[in-house]
Protein backbone atom coordinates (compact mmCIF):
# COMPACT_ATOMS: atom_id res chain seq x y z
CA UNK A 1 0.00 0.00 0.00
CA UNK A 2 1.33 3.51 -0.80
CA UNK A 3 1.90 6.15 1.51
CA UNK A 4 0.51 8.90 0.07
CA UNK A 5 1.93 11.65 3.14
CA UNK A 6 4.76 13.48 2.64
CA UNK A 7 8.20 12.93 4.69
CA UNK A 8 8.32 15.63 7.01
CA UNK A 9 12.58 15.53 6.55
CA UNK A 10 12.39 15.02 2.67
CA UNK A 11 14.17 18.15 1.72
CA UNK A 12 16.99 17.69 4.80
CA UNK A 13 17.19 13.85 2.74
CA UNK A 14 17.36 16.02 -0.03
CA UNK A 15 20.13 17.88 0.91
CA UNK A 16 22.03 14.72 1.77
CA UNK A 17 21.53 12.87 -1.30
CA UNK A 18 22.43 15.83 -3.29
CA UNK A 19 25.64 15.58 -1.17
CA UNK A 20 25.96 11.97 -2.14
CA UNK A 21 25.47 12.62 -5.80
CA UNK A 22 28.18 15.55 -5.63
CA UNK A 23 30.89 13.17 -4.16
CA UNK A 24 30.24 10.63 -6.78
CA UNK A 25 30.84 12.99 -9.63
CA UNK A 26 33.77 14.66 -7.84
CA UNK A 27 35.40 11.71 -7.99
CA UNK A 28 35.59 11.19 -11.58
CA UNK A 29 36.93 14.41 -12.19
CA UNK A 30 39.23 15.60 -9.47
CA UNK A 31 42.14 13.32 -10.11
CA UNK A 32 42.73 14.45 -13.47
CA UNK A 33 45.23 17.43 -12.71
CA UNK A 34 46.94 14.96 -10.15
CA UNK A 35 47.48 12.03 -12.54
CA UNK A 36 51.36 13.80 -13.79
CA UNK A 37 51.85 13.66 -9.92
CA UNK A 38 50.96 9.82 -9.59
CA UNK A 39 52.59 8.89 -12.46
CA UNK A 40 55.96 10.38 -11.09
CA UNK A 41 55.53 9.12 -7.45
CA UNK A 42 54.34 5.17 -8.53
CA UNK A 43 55.98 4.92 -11.64
CA UNK A 44 52.81 4.81 -14.27
CA UNK A 45 53.32 4.34 -17.44
CA UNK A 46 51.61 6.46 -20.06
CA UNK A 47 49.07 3.41 -20.65
CA UNK A 48 48.93 2.85 -17.31
CA UNK A 49 48.39 6.04 -16.40
CA UNK A 50 45.04 6.24 -18.27
CA UNK A 51 43.71 2.84 -16.02
CA UNK A 52 43.25 5.35 -12.66
CA UNK A 53 40.29 6.36 -14.91
CA UNK A 54 39.18 2.86 -16.29
CA UNK A 55 39.38 1.21 -13.07
CA UNK A 56 36.70 3.36 -11.61
CA UNK A 57 34.67 3.75 -15.25
CA UNK A 58 34.62 -0.19 -15.41
CA UNK A 59 33.62 -0.88 -11.79
CA UNK A 60 31.05 2.32 -11.57
CA UNK A 61 29.58 1.35 -15.02
CA UNK A 62 29.36 -2.44 -14.50
CA UNK A 63 27.84 -2.41 -11.54
CA UNK A 64 24.99 0.42 -11.80
CA UNK A 65 22.17 -2.52 -12.75
CA UNK A 66 23.01 -4.69 -10.33
CA UNK A 67 23.49 -2.16 -7.72
CA UNK A 68 19.72 -0.13 -8.36
CA UNK A 69 17.83 -3.83 -7.99
CA UNK A 70 19.99 -4.64 -5.09
CA UNK A 71 18.18 -1.15 -3.96
CA UNK A 72 14.75 -2.70 -4.83
CA UNK A 73 14.88 -6.28 -2.80
CA UNK A 74 16.89 -5.07 0.18
CA UNK A 75 16.19 -1.40 0.71
CA UNK A 76 17.17 1.70 -1.05
CA UNK A 77 18.54 3.25 2.37
CA UNK A 78 20.87 0.05 3.13
CA UNK A 79 22.52 -0.27 -0.38
CA UNK A 80 23.04 3.34 0.21
CA UNK A 81 24.85 3.57 3.38
CA UNK A 82 26.44 0.39 2.25
CA UNK A 83 27.95 2.16 -0.90
CA UNK A 84 29.42 4.94 0.79
CA UNK A 85 30.82 2.53 3.54
CA UNK A 86 32.63 1.24 0.25
CA UNK A 87 33.13 4.23 -1.25
CA UNK A 88 34.91 6.21 2.03
CA UNK A 89 37.06 2.79 2.64
CA UNK A 90 37.94 2.65 -0.74
CA UNK A 91 39.23 6.19 -0.71
CA UNK A 92 41.47 5.81 2.54
CA UNK A 93 42.75 2.68 0.62
CA UNK A 94 44.00 4.83 -2.44
CA UNK A 95 44.79 7.69 -0.67
CA UNK A 96 47.12 5.89 1.75
CA UNK A 97 48.31 3.78 -1.66
CA UNK A 98 51.97 3.13 -2.25
CA UNK A 99 51.99 1.27 -5.23
CA UNK A 100 50.32 1.04 -8.49
CA UNK A 101 47.98 -2.25 -7.63
CA UNK A 102 47.04 -0.69 -4.29
CA UNK A 103 45.65 2.89 -6.21
CA UNK A 104 43.96 1.01 -8.68
CA UNK A 105 42.75 -1.29 -6.12
CA UNK A 106 41.27 1.53 -4.26
CA UNK A 107 40.03 3.19 -7.57
CA UNK A 108 37.58 -0.05 -8.18
CA UNK A 109 36.37 -0.32 -4.89
CA UNK A 110 35.52 3.35 -5.16
CA UNK A 111 33.52 2.58 -8.62
CA UNK A 112 31.56 -0.10 -6.51
CA UNK A 113 30.71 2.29 -3.82
CA UNK A 114 29.58 4.46 -6.34
CA UNK A 115 27.36 2.00 -7.99
CA UNK A 116 25.31 1.47 -5.37
CA UNK A 117 24.87 4.72 -4.30
CA UNK A 118 24.08 6.52 -7.50
CA UNK A 119 20.90 4.17 -8.56
CA UNK A 120 20.01 3.86 -4.61
CA UNK A 121 19.84 7.91 -4.42
CA UNK A 122 17.73 8.64 -7.28
CA UNK A 123 15.57 5.97 -6.26
CA UNK A 124 15.07 7.89 -2.76
CA UNK A 125 14.61 11.14 -4.47
CA UNK A 126 11.70 9.48 -6.42
CA UNK A 127 10.02 8.12 -3.46
CA UNK A 128 10.52 11.26 -1.26
CA UNK A 129 8.73 13.28 -3.81
CA UNK A 130 6.79 11.56 -6.58
CA UNK A 131 3.72 12.30 -4.48
CA UNK A 132 4.07 15.65 -5.80
CA UNK A 133 4.95 16.56 -9.83
CA UNK A 134 6.18 20.17 -8.90
CA UNK A 135 8.17 19.13 -5.48
CA UNK A 136 9.50 16.18 -7.99
CA UNK A 137 10.61 18.58 -10.54
CA UNK A 138 11.86 20.89 -8.02
CA UNK A 139 13.99 18.05 -6.46
CA UNK A 140 15.53 16.85 -9.86
CA UNK A 141 16.90 20.43 -9.96
CA UNK A 142 18.94 20.24 -7.09
CA UNK A 143 19.78 16.98 -8.01
CA UNK A 144 21.31 18.05 -11.40
CA UNK A 145 23.04 20.76 -10.02
CA UNK A 146 24.80 18.83 -7.30
CA UNK A 147 25.52 16.47 -10.38
CA UNK A 148 27.28 19.80 -12.25
CA UNK A 149 28.89 20.73 -9.08
CA UNK A 150 30.79 17.92 -9.01
CA UNK A 151 32.03 17.84 -11.94
CA UNK A 152 33.08 21.14 -12.26
CA UNK A 153 34.41 21.70 -8.30
CA UNK A 154 36.67 18.33 -8.75
CA UNK A 155 38.48 20.28 -11.96
CA UNK A 156 39.01 23.01 -9.44
CA UNK A 157 39.52 21.11 -6.53
CA UNK A 158 42.12 19.03 -7.87
CA UNK A 159 44.06 21.45 -9.35
CA UNK A 160 44.41 23.60 -5.60
CA UNK A 161 44.91 20.13 -4.22
CA UNK A 162 47.97 19.25 -6.16
CA UNK A 163 49.36 22.76 -6.17
CA UNK A 164 49.13 23.04 -2.66
CA UNK A 165 49.10 19.63 -1.10
CA UNK A 166 49.91 16.72 -2.67
CA UNK A 167 47.88 14.22 -4.95
CA UNK A 168 46.64 11.37 -2.08
CA UNK A 169 44.46 14.38 -1.03
CA UNK A 170 42.62 14.27 -4.03
CA UNK A 171 41.08 10.65 -2.58
CA UNK A 172 41.59 11.49 1.11
CA UNK A 173 39.25 14.59 0.96
CA UNK A 174 36.64 12.34 0.67
CA UNK A 175 37.07 10.41 4.29
CA UNK A 176 35.78 13.16 6.46
CA UNK A 177 32.91 13.92 4.08
CA UNK A 178 32.07 10.36 3.63
CA UNK A 179 32.22 9.77 7.48
CA UNK A 180 29.75 12.59 7.73
CA UNK A 181 27.10 11.60 4.95
CA UNK A 182 27.22 8.12 6.91
CA UNK A 183 26.45 9.45 10.27
CA UNK A 184 23.96 11.78 9.28
CA UNK A 185 21.98 8.83 7.42
CA UNK A 186 19.90 7.45 10.18
CA UNK A 187 18.71 10.87 11.13
CA UNK A 188 17.35 11.89 7.72
CA UNK A 189 16.90 8.76 5.79
CA UNK A 190 13.94 6.33 6.60
CA UNK A 191 14.33 2.46 6.11
CA UNK A 192 13.53 2.32 2.83
CA UNK A 193 10.91 -1.01 2.16
CA UNK A 194 11.78 -4.15 0.64
CA UNK A 195 10.58 -6.31 -1.89
CA UNK A 196 9.69 -9.51 -2.02
CA UNK A 197 12.15 -11.88 -4.04
CA UNK A 198 15.17 -13.23 -4.32
CA UNK A 199 18.42 -11.84 -6.08
CA UNK A 200 18.57 -13.03 -9.88
CA UNK A 201 22.28 -13.78 -8.78
CA UNK A 202 22.88 -15.69 -12.30
CA UNK A 203 21.22 -12.37 -14.34
CA UNK A 204 23.20 -10.17 -11.79
CA UNK A 205 26.53 -12.51 -12.76
CA UNK A 206 26.23 -12.45 -16.49
CA UNK A 207 24.80 -9.17 -16.86
CA UNK A 208 27.44 -7.41 -14.76
CA UNK A 209 29.96 -9.36 -16.66
CA UNK A 210 28.67 -8.46 -19.79
CA UNK A 211 28.35 -4.95 -18.97
CA UNK A 212 32.30 -5.07 -17.06
CA UNK A 213 33.78 -6.35 -20.25
CA UNK A 214 31.36 -4.00 -22.57
CA UNK A 215 33.07 -1.02 -20.80
CA UNK A 216 36.75 -2.74 -20.76
CA UNK A 217 36.42 -3.04 -24.34
CA UNK A 218 35.13 0.52 -25.28
CA UNK A 219 37.98 1.90 -22.67
CA UNK A 220 40.82 0.11 -24.32
CA UNK A 221 40.08 0.39 -27.88
CA UNK A 222 41.92 2.93 -28.54
CA UNK A 223 45.60 1.04 -27.51
CA UNK A 224 44.23 -2.27 -27.81
CA UNK A 225 45.70 -2.96 -25.20
CA UNK A 226 44.78 -6.77 -24.02
CA UNK A 227 42.43 -7.23 -27.13
CA UNK A 228 39.75 -5.26 -26.19
CA UNK A 229 38.10 -6.06 -29.49
CA UNK A 230 38.23 -9.49 -29.19
CA UNK A 231 36.62 -9.03 -25.98
CA UNK A 232 33.78 -7.75 -27.74
CA UNK A 233 32.57 -10.80 -28.55
CA UNK A 234 32.41 -12.18 -25.16
CA UNK A 235 30.29 -9.10 -24.16
CA UNK A 236 27.94 -9.82 -26.62
CA UNK A 237 27.71 -13.71 -25.60
CA UNK A 238 26.79 -12.59 -22.13
CA UNK A 239 24.57 -10.47 -22.67
CA UNK A 240 22.57 -13.40 -25.16
CA UNK A 241 23.08 -15.52 -21.93
CA UNK A 242 21.31 -12.90 -19.69
CA UNK A 243 18.46 -11.88 -22.08
CA UNK A 244 17.28 -15.69 -22.08
CA UNK A 245 18.00 -16.22 -18.44
CA UNK A 246 15.75 -13.10 -18.17
CA UNK A 247 13.26 -14.91 -19.98
CA UNK A 248 12.77 -18.06 -18.47
CA UNK A 249 13.14 -16.66 -14.57
CA UNK A 250 10.26 -16.91 -12.35
CA UNK A 251 12.35 -13.30 -10.71
CA UNK A 252 14.32 -11.92 -13.21
CA UNK A 253 17.21 -9.31 -12.07
CA UNK A 254 15.47 -7.44 -15.17
CA UNK A 255 11.98 -7.62 -16.02
CA UNK A 256 11.84 -7.12 -19.67
CA UNK A 257 8.32 -6.33 -19.52
CA UNK A 258 9.49 -2.83 -18.56
CA UNK A 259 10.42 -1.67 -21.70
CA UNK A 260 7.03 -2.15 -23.16
CA UNK A 261 6.82 1.34 -21.62
CA UNK A 262 7.41 3.75 -24.67
CA UNK A 263 9.02 6.76 -22.73
CA UNK A 264 11.11 4.28 -20.31
CA UNK A 265 12.61 2.56 -23.19
CA UNK A 266 12.59 5.88 -25.48
CA UNK A 267 14.30 7.81 -22.07
CA UNK A 268 16.77 5.54 -21.95
CA UNK A 269 17.88 5.91 -25.70
CA UNK A 270 18.06 9.44 -25.28
CA UNK A 271 19.89 9.67 -22.52
CA UNK A 272 22.57 6.96 -23.92
CA UNK A 273 23.06 9.75 -26.70
CA UNK A 274 23.22 12.68 -24.35
CA UNK A 275 26.08 10.86 -22.74
CA UNK A 276 27.83 10.32 -26.08
CA UNK A 277 27.33 14.46 -26.52
CA UNK A 278 28.47 15.60 -23.32
CA UNK A 279 31.33 14.20 -22.16
CA UNK A 280 32.95 14.42 -25.04
CA UNK A 281 31.82 18.21 -25.05
CA UNK A 282 33.27 18.83 -21.28
CA UNK A 283 36.38 16.55 -22.28
CA UNK A 284 37.98 18.21 -25.15
CA UNK A 285 36.98 21.28 -24.31
CA UNK A 286 39.32 21.07 -21.92
CA UNK A 287 41.69 20.31 -23.41
CA UNK A 288 41.35 22.87 -26.41
CA UNK A 289 41.34 25.25 -23.19
CA UNK A 290 44.90 23.95 -22.17
CA UNK A 291 46.78 22.87 -25.21
CA UNK A 292 45.57 25.50 -27.87
CA UNK A 293 44.58 28.53 -25.60
CA UNK A 294 47.83 27.51 -23.37
CA UNK A 295 45.90 27.82 -19.88
CA UNK A 296 46.79 25.71 -17.19
CA UNK A 297 44.87 23.37 -15.07
CA UNK A 298 43.66 25.48 -12.81
CA UNK A 299 42.83 28.17 -14.95
CA UNK A 300 41.25 26.01 -17.32
CA UNK A 301 38.43 24.65 -14.34
CA UNK A 302 38.37 28.14 -13.78
CA UNK A 303 37.01 28.81 -17.71
CA UNK A 304 34.80 25.89 -16.98
CA UNK A 305 32.92 27.29 -13.95
CA UNK A 306 30.29 29.77 -15.72
CA UNK A 307 28.99 26.43 -17.35
CA UNK A 308 28.19 24.90 -14.02
CA UNK A 309 26.57 28.33 -12.32
CA UNK A 310 24.40 28.38 -15.18
CA UNK A 311 23.58 24.52 -15.30
CA UNK A 312 23.06 25.63 -10.78
CA UNK A 313 20.61 28.23 -11.94
CA UNK A 314 18.63 26.96 -14.62
CA UNK A 315 17.97 23.46 -12.91
CA UNK A 316 17.06 24.96 -9.76
CA UNK A 317 15.16 27.87 -10.37
CA UNK A 318 13.17 27.33 -13.24
CA UNK A 319 13.71 23.43 -14.55
CA UNK A 320 10.41 22.23 -12.74
CA UNK A 321 8.54 25.80 -13.57
CA UNK A 322 9.61 25.39 -17.44
CA UNK A 323 8.77 21.43 -16.96
CA UNK A 324 5.32 22.27 -15.38
CA UNK A 325 4.35 24.55 -18.14
CA UNK A 326 5.49 23.69 -21.26
CA UNK A 327 6.31 19.50 -20.64
CA UNK A 328 8.42 17.26 -20.65
CA UNK A 329 9.20 17.05 -24.13
CA UNK A 330 9.52 20.03 -25.15
CA UNK A 331 12.07 20.77 -22.62
CA UNK A 332 13.84 18.01 -23.80
CA UNK A 333 13.66 18.13 -27.39
CA UNK A 334 14.89 22.01 -27.53
CA UNK A 335 17.63 21.48 -24.34
CA UNK A 336 18.94 19.18 -26.92
CA UNK A 337 18.54 21.06 -29.74
CA UNK A 338 20.40 23.52 -27.76
CA UNK A 339 23.59 21.55 -27.08
CA UNK A 340 23.69 20.44 -30.76
CA UNK A 341 24.08 24.08 -31.72
CA UNK A 342 26.73 24.68 -29.21
CA UNK A 343 28.91 22.02 -30.20
CA UNK A 344 28.46 23.26 -33.86
CA UNK A 345 30.21 26.43 -32.69
CA UNK A 346 32.84 24.35 -31.00
CA UNK A 347 33.91 22.74 -33.99
CA UNK A 348 34.43 25.92 -35.67
CA UNK A 349 36.48 27.01 -32.69
CA UNK A 350 39.50 28.97 -34.27
CA UNK A 351 43.01 28.53 -33.44
CA UNK A 352 44.06 32.11 -32.22
CA UNK A 353 40.59 31.94 -30.12
CA UNK A 354 39.93 34.17 -27.62
CA UNK A 355 37.97 32.60 -24.15
CA UNK A 356 35.34 35.82 -24.11
CA UNK A 357 34.58 35.29 -27.22
CA UNK A 358 34.96 32.47 -28.72
CA UNK A 359 34.06 29.94 -25.67
CA UNK A 360 31.94 31.52 -23.24
CA UNK A 361 28.64 31.68 -25.61
CA UNK A 362 29.09 28.33 -26.77
CA UNK A 363 29.64 26.85 -23.37
CA UNK A 364 26.77 29.17 -22.15
CA UNK A 365 24.79 27.73 -24.78
CA UNK A 366 25.71 23.94 -24.26
CA UNK A 367 25.16 25.11 -20.29
CA UNK A 368 21.50 25.82 -21.36
CA UNK A 369 20.88 22.72 -23.17
CA UNK A 370 22.19 20.78 -20.53
CA UNK A 371 20.35 22.32 -18.00
CA UNK A 372 17.14 21.76 -20.24
CA UNK A 373 17.91 18.25 -21.16
CA UNK A 374 18.98 16.28 -18.20
CA UNK A 375 15.66 16.40 -15.63
CA UNK A 376 13.21 15.54 -18.71
CA UNK A 377 15.44 13.23 -19.88
CA UNK A 378 15.65 11.18 -16.23
CA UNK A 379 12.11 11.60 -15.57
CA UNK A 380 11.00 9.96 -18.77
CA UNK A 381 13.46 7.35 -18.31
CA UNK A 382 11.67 6.34 -14.50
CA UNK A 383 8.38 6.86 -16.70
CA UNK A 384 6.04 3.95 -15.71
CA UNK A 385 8.22 1.95 -13.65
CA UNK A 386 6.21 0.50 -10.61
CA UNK A 387 6.86 1.47 -7.34
CA UNK A 388 9.16 -2.02 -6.82
CA UNK A 389 11.24 -1.45 -9.80
CA UNK A 390 12.35 2.56 -8.73
CA UNK A 391 15.37 0.75 -8.12
CA UNK A 392 15.85 -0.65 -11.11
CA UNK A 393 14.91 2.36 -13.35
CA UNK A 394 17.18 4.06 -11.68
CA UNK A 395 19.85 1.68 -12.24
CA UNK A 396 19.11 1.60 -15.50
CA UNK A 397 19.33 5.07 -16.16
CA UNK A 398 22.13 5.50 -14.88
CA UNK A 399 23.70 2.72 -16.88
CA UNK A 400 22.87 3.80 -20.13
CA UNK A 401 24.49 7.68 -19.30
CA UNK A 402 27.80 6.10 -18.28
CA UNK A 403 27.68 3.46 -21.66
CA UNK A 404 26.86 5.70 -23.36
CA UNK A 405 29.43 8.39 -22.32
CA UNK A 406 31.94 5.67 -22.67
CA UNK A 407 30.82 5.05 -26.01
CA UNK A 408 30.85 8.44 -27.30
CA UNK A 409 34.07 9.47 -25.43
CA UNK A 410 35.90 6.29 -27.54
CA UNK A 411 34.91 7.02 -30.72
CA UNK A 412 35.19 11.01 -30.04
CA UNK A 413 38.70 10.38 -29.43
CA UNK A 414 39.14 8.22 -32.38
CA UNK A 415 37.83 10.94 -34.62
CA UNK A 416 40.12 13.69 -33.17
CA UNK A 417 43.27 11.06 -33.08
CA UNK A 418 42.99 10.12 -36.56
CA UNK A 419 45.18 11.09 -39.32
CA UNK A 420 44.82 14.69 -37.83
CA UNK A 421 49.28 14.75 -37.16
CA UNK A 422 50.62 16.43 -34.55
CA UNK A 423 51.30 20.03 -35.30
CA UNK A 424 48.94 22.83 -33.45
CA UNK A 425 46.78 22.85 -36.47
CA UNK A 426 46.37 18.93 -36.48
CA UNK A 427 45.52 18.61 -32.61
CA UNK A 428 42.58 21.74 -33.43
CA UNK A 429 41.52 19.96 -36.52
CA UNK A 430 41.17 16.67 -33.97
CA UNK A 431 38.75 18.85 -31.58
CA UNK A 432 36.93 19.94 -34.28
CA UNK A 433 36.28 16.46 -35.61
CA UNK A 434 35.44 15.39 -32.03
CA UNK A 435 33.01 18.33 -31.61
CA UNK A 436 31.16 17.60 -34.54
CA UNK A 437 30.94 14.34 -34.19
CA UNK A 438 29.06 14.74 -30.26
CA UNK A 439 26.94 17.41 -32.10
CA UNK A 440 25.58 14.54 -34.44
CA UNK A 441 25.18 12.45 -31.38
CA UNK A 442 22.88 15.32 -29.49
CA UNK A 443 20.65 16.21 -32.66
CA UNK A 444 20.39 12.32 -33.25
CA UNK A 445 19.26 12.68 -29.20
CA UNK A 446 17.21 15.49 -29.85
CA UNK A 447 15.63 13.26 -33.02
CA UNK A 448 14.94 10.46 -31.06
CA UNK A 449 13.19 12.43 -28.33
CA UNK A 450 10.81 14.22 -30.92
CA UNK A 451 9.62 11.21 -32.65
CA UNK A 452 9.68 8.32 -30.04
CA UNK A 453 9.17 10.47 -26.59
CA UNK A 454 5.51 10.84 -25.71
CA UNK A 455 3.23 14.50 -25.07
CA UNK A 456 2.43 13.74 -22.33
CA UNK A 457 4.81 13.64 -18.93
CA UNK A 458 5.84 10.67 -16.76
CA UNK A 459 3.32 9.06 -14.38
CA UNK A 460 4.99 10.12 -11.13
CA UNK A 461 2.10 8.20 -8.99
CA UNK A 462 5.70 6.76 -6.63
CA UNK A 463 5.54 5.72 -3.35
CA UNK A 464 7.20 7.93 -0.38
CA UNK A 465 9.32 6.68 2.01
Amino acid sequence: MQQLIPDPKRWAALALLCAAQFIVILDTSIIGVALPAMQRDLGFSASGLSWIFNAYVIAFGGLLLLGGRLGDLLGARRIFTSGFAILTSASLLAGLAHSQEMLLAGRALQGVGAALIAPSALTIVMRLFGHDGAELGKAFGFWGAAAAAGGSAGVFLGGVITEWMTWPWTFLINVPLGLLVLALIPAVLRKSPRSIGAVDWFGAISVTGALVSLVYAIVTIESASLGSVPILPISAGLFAVFLISQFVRREPLLPLGIFKTKNLAAGNFVMALLGAAWIPLWFFLNLYLQQILGLSALASGLALLPMTITIMIVMVGFSGKLIGRFGVKSNLVLGLLLMAGALLMFANLPLNGAYVTHVLPASLLAALGMALAYIPTTMTGMAGARPEETGLASGLINTTYQIGSAIGLAMMVALATSGTGHTTEGVLAGFQAAFLGAGVAAGLAAFAALVFVGSTGPQREVPVG
